[in-house]
Formats: C-alpha cells, sequence, structure tokens
C-alpha cells in the first residue's frame, strides 16, 4: 500500500542558496502521513478527544538531492512494518520520479499524558 502526496515548493520552503532547507522535508513527509492517516479513516481530532495521539518516535533520513523553489514534488509513503503499538514506515520526496529524501519513520500512539497506547485496531486491521 503506497500513498501519494503532492507538495510545491514554495519560495519561503527555500534558505539563501534557493534550496528547500533540510527541516522542510520533515515537515513535506508530517503532511503526507496526516493525509495517510485521514485515508485511513481516522479522525485525529476525535482521537485526542478519546486521549490518544501519534508520536514520532525516530526517524532516520538521507538527503540525496536538493529541491529547488517552484519544484513540484511527490511524497510516496509505504508501511514498511505494523506491531500492537508501532507503525514503521518508509517515506520518499521525489521529483519526477527522481529520490531526493527518504526516510524510515516510527510512529507510536501514546495517551495525552505521555503513556503507550495500542494503535487503534481500524488500523492495525487496514494495514495488516
Amino acid at each position: 500500500m503506497t500513498h501519494s502526496y503532492p507538495i510545491r515548493v514554495y519560495y519561503e520552503d527555500t534558505d539563501m542558496a534557493g534550496i528547500v532547507y533540510h527541516a522542510n522535508y520533515l515537515k513535506y513527509i508530517e503532511r503526507a502521513r496526516s493525509d495517510w492517516v485521514a485515508q485511513q479513516g481516522l479522525d485525529q481530532l476525535a482521537m485526542r478527544d478519546e486521549g490518544i495521539v501519534f508520536v514520532v518516535r525516530r526517524i532516520e533520513c538521507d538527503y540525496l538531492a536538493p529541491a529547488r523553489f517552484d519544484d513540484r514534488l511527490e511524497v510516496r509513503t509505504t508501511v514498511k512494518a505494523v506491531t500492537g503499538v508501532r507503525l514503521i514506515m518508509t517515506q520518499e520526496v521525489l521529483r519526477n520520479a527522481e529520490p531526493l529524501f527518504r526516510a524510515e519513520v516510527t510512529a507510536v500512539c501514546a495517551t495525552t499524558e505521555g503513556q503507550p497506547a495500542r494503535l487503534p485496531e481500524k488500523l492495525r486491521r487496514k494495514v495488516h
């Protein structure tokens, strides 16, 4: 299951060299994950109201090539593994199918007080 999310690079996304500032790739992949969660039928606001939130536990990433102002990019998100408490995804930012950035992201659920919680059953069923 691969999810695709479009991104357009705006001037505000770039640094003085005219390339996308490194931290913005993390914003791009966060937007794509949020969109993916919504497409799975999960309402994160309702989850929070029930005391459960998603938390990024780990990100390992590689910057492969620069993106520039007005580039049209695609973020591809693929589920790599799911357990009762952990969701591991690979995410790539591409320009015309050329990989620019690659990350492996581990997300977990926690209570709003910061205690570990199980992933929603609805999500586990859909991605297994």
